[in-house]
């Protein structure tokens, strides 16, 4: 004779919302709340908004489709209720992960004397440990009897607006969660499960008042509102973008390889609050600094190997390397070096078009417009409207 099923735990008690709650932070998880499931409209409204006015640029994500991002029971039929986790990413990078260092001369620590800088959250991986400390959540939920599905860096949910939603923080006027007392140094991640659980708090109020830093610190004028990018104007998305990298910004993205943390970095209680959270040992990822020369000579399968972490469009490392030929012209010295010459000849004379372009760019930039001379009959128009441009 089978016993009997057990009849699943009352999910609707504090008890058990608690119990869930505390299971997570023993996880490792910075930071827990729970939210109902209900539809996102406020960020619904923004995201169609966006959209519409073009701020969005060509970006998919969650533009892609704002009615099912912002509907978790599109994500999880019959949802209930949201867990959202924060992790944090300040990180203790060897001992070095300011990013300040801008001109290109090696810092005597080991850093590369061409170095480009990398954003914080992208120099390790922080979303497998976020996922994998959400999936056990899960697991005990599905093993209590409910549905439990983990959402992070996916294009399913908003998640800055669940954790807004749960509590966790509030929307800064650089469009990030800052989370009270620490900052907005974090990866998000949610599980939407059928589970009842209690929402634990009512959304976190304002805290940024009357600050500008981050309006007055952003390199392109990205923030156009409090909460409001410009995607067409800002940096983390354009590294990231396919094509070519708009002229009017390059010298803005100074040795940015990829993303950019200035208006985290400009945000008083990000500065002033982000470290009282326990720095992390970084793996699995770059760190701080990556050589540009490395870049522009490695094989694909080495900077796959490096970097296919990161989101790279249709998975090339051209866009990596179009980074790097910008950052090139931005901080290498002049008189250019013999390996900078052989670098800069080698893209000048590149099947990729698209390469030679910005490799144009670079060694005119550099004080070597004699470089290019040899390209006045390119057949590619990239090449010949970087041809025709004058001054850097």
């Amino acid at each position: 004779m089978r016993p009997a099923k057990l009849p699943p735990p009352d999910a609707s008690s504090a008890e058990y919302t608690e119990a869930i709650l505390e299971y997570a932070r023993s996880l490792g998880l910075d930071r827990v709340g729970v939210t109902h499931a209900g539809i996102l409209d406020r960020a619904r409204v923004a995201l169609v908004d966006r959209r519409e006015r073009g701020l969005s640029d060509t970006m998919g994500f969650t533009f892609r489709d704002p009615i099912r991002s912002t509907d978790p029971d599109r994500a999880v039929t019959g949802a209930q209720s949201i867990v959202v986790a924060a992790l944090s990413y300040a990180i203790d990078d060897s001992g070095d992960d300011s990013g300040d260092d801008t001109d290109g001369a090696g810092d005597g620590g080991g850093r590369p004397a061409l170095s480009a800088r990398v954003a914080r959250y992208a120099r390790h991986d922080f979303y497998t440990p976020l996922r994998q400390s959400l999936q056990q959540v899960a697991l005990r939920l599905r093993h209590d009897g409910f549905r439990a599905v983990v959402f992070a860096d996916e294009n399913d949910l908003v998640d800055r607006e669940v954790a807004w939603r749960a509590g966790l923080g509030w929307w800064g006027k650089n469009a990030n969660l800052l989370v009270p007392g620490a900052g907005s140094w974090f990866v998000l991640g949610s599980l939407v499960t059928t589970a009842p659980l209690r929402a634990t708090a009512q959304p976190a109020p304002d805290g940024c008042g009357s600050c500008q830093r981050c309006f007055d610190d952003c390199p392109t004028g990205a923030i156009v509102d409090a909460g409001v990018i410009d995607a067409r104007r800002c940096l983390a998305w354009l590294v990231q973008k396919p094509g070519i990298f708009p002229r009017e910004f390059r010298i803005a993205l100074g040795d940015r390889l990829y993303g950019c943390d200035d208006c985290q970095e400009s945000c008083p209680p990000t500065v002033r609050l982000g470290r009282r959270v326990p720095a992390r040992i970084g793996s699995g990822g770059p760190g701080a600094h990556v050589d540009v020369i490395e870049v522009l000579t490695a094989d694909d399968a080495h900077l796959l190997d490096r970097f296919g972490r990161w989101y790279l469009a249709e998975r090339d490392p051209r866009w990596l390397r179009r980074n790097a030929l910008v950052i090139l012209g931005n901080i290498a010295s002049t008189p250019v070096d013999e390996p900078v010459l052989g670098v800069l000849r080698h893209y000048l004379s590149h099947r990729d078009p698209m390469l030679r372009a910005h490799a144009v760019w670079a060694a005119r930039r550099l004080g070597r417009a004699d470089l290019v001379t040899g390209l006045a009959d390119d057949p590619d128009p990239d090449v010949r409207a970087e041809l025709d441009e004058v001054g850097t």
